[in-house]
Order: structure tokens, then C-alpha cells, then sequence
């Protein structure tokens, strides 16, 4: 009698775990400051973002691609020339983040990658055009070392 009742609750057990793995292995946690994008094998990313929690996916359909939407910081060296033709070496530190909204959109024509290709050309051009503004005495008075410029790029 008990050993018929100890094999009844192995099999429940078991069927416990199984079940319980099969759960695990559709859920994903999205951490606080990061977005979700899925992409889905048969209709491709879509485009609904998803926000911060623990959500379920179909698993070897779906995939969650998780981005960081936290604003971070980057050095950006660039050696221009002024106004007046002479070589300044300036550095340009900015603070970036990626627009949730925008994100299936990044994912899709850009990728995961998109600080490396995007972030260096237009800071790079952005602070040349700038730098171009001004002579290298213009230059030296008016922006210390140190000192912050805000910039507002293009969407």
C-alpha cells in the first residue's frame, strides 16, 4: 500500500518537473532600464516593445532581444580644424540612449551593434561642424576644460 502511494507521488513529482521546466524555459526577465524586442521565425521582429517584468515567449519561435535603454556615457577623441585652419584635439563626452519606441525599427535596419556604427560618424561630424565655428583663440576662451556643451542631435 505505501510503496503503490511513494511510486504515485514520484510520477506526480516527475511530471512536476517536467512541466515546471517547460514553463522556465518560456519565460524571460526584462531588468529595470532595458526594453525587449521580439523577433518571431515565421513574422519576423514585431513591433511591440516590452517593458520591464518577467514575460513569456514561445520558445524556438520567439527570441527576445534585450536592449539597454539607460542613458551611458562616451568619449568620442577627434582631431579637427578650427575656423582658422589650425589643428584642435578635442574630446567630446556624451550621454546616450536609444528611444524605446524606435526600438524594433533599430533592430531591423541597424542590429544590435548600433552604438559602434551610429555613435562615433555623427558625433565625430556633429563636433567637426561645430569646432569649424570658431578660431582656436574662440576656442580656448570660450570652452575650458571641462566644460559641457549640450548638443542635440537629429531624428
Amino acid at each position: 500500500m505505501a510503496a503503490k502511494v511513494f511510486e504515485s507521488i514520484g510520477k506526480f513529482d516527475l511530471a512536476l518537473a517536467v512541466a515546471g521546466g517547460v514553463v522556465n524555459s518560456a519565460l524571460y526577465n526584462v531588468d529595470a532600464g532595458h526594453r525587449a524586442v521580439i523577433f518571431d521565425r515565421f513574422r519576423g521582429v514585431q513591433d511591440v516593445v516590452v517593458g520591464e517584468g518577467t514575460h513569456f515567449f514561445i520558445p524556438w519561435v520567439q527570441k527576445p532581444i534585450i536592449f539597454d535603454c539607460c542613458s551611458r556615457p562616451r568619449n568620442v577623441p577627434v582631431i579637427t580644424g578650427s575656423k582658422d585652419l589650425q589643428n584642435v584635439n578635442i574630446t567630446l563626452r556624451i550621454l546616450f540612449r536609444p528611444v524605446a519606441s524606435q526600438l524594433p525599427g533599430i533592430y531591423t535596419s541597424i542590429g544590435e551593434d548600433y552604438i559602434e556604427r551610429v555613435l562615433p560618424s555623427i558625433t565625430t561630424e556633429i563636433l567637426k561642424s561645430v569646432v569649424a565655428l570658431f578660431d582656436a583663440g574662440e576656442l580656448i576662451t570660450y570652452l575650458p576644460a571641462g566644460h559641457s556643451v549640450l548638443l542635440q542631435l537629429p531624428q
